[in-house]
């Protein structure tokens, strides 16, 4: 069976994931150009992370993640827990 066509709905309604991409990009001092080509993905892809209308693969996560100086947790985790300062 083939995969539903159309964009990866982010799993959090609220956007909340987005949100918290998008303020650690700011925090970082990177554009969304500047995390696109760090990631090697389109700028819209990195827009349409932070407005909750992708859900990206794990790897891609990893490379936001990593890219962002943040954990996969703190940026998509619905109750992040503390942890370690970075």
């Amino acid at each position: 069976m083939a995969p539903p066509s159309g964009p990866v709905r982010a799993p959090e309604a609220s956007g909340a994931a987005g949100v918290r991409i998008r303020a650690a990009r700011k925090d970082a001092g990177l554009t969304q150009q500047d995390l696109s080509a760090a990631v090697q993905v389109s700028r819209q892809t990195i827009i349409a992370m932070e407005t909750g209308d992708y859900a990206p693969s794990v790897y891609l996560a990893l490379k936001v993640a990593k890219a962002l100086n943040a954990t996969v947790e703190q940026l998509w985790d619905a109750d992040p827990e503390p942890g370690p300062t970075l």
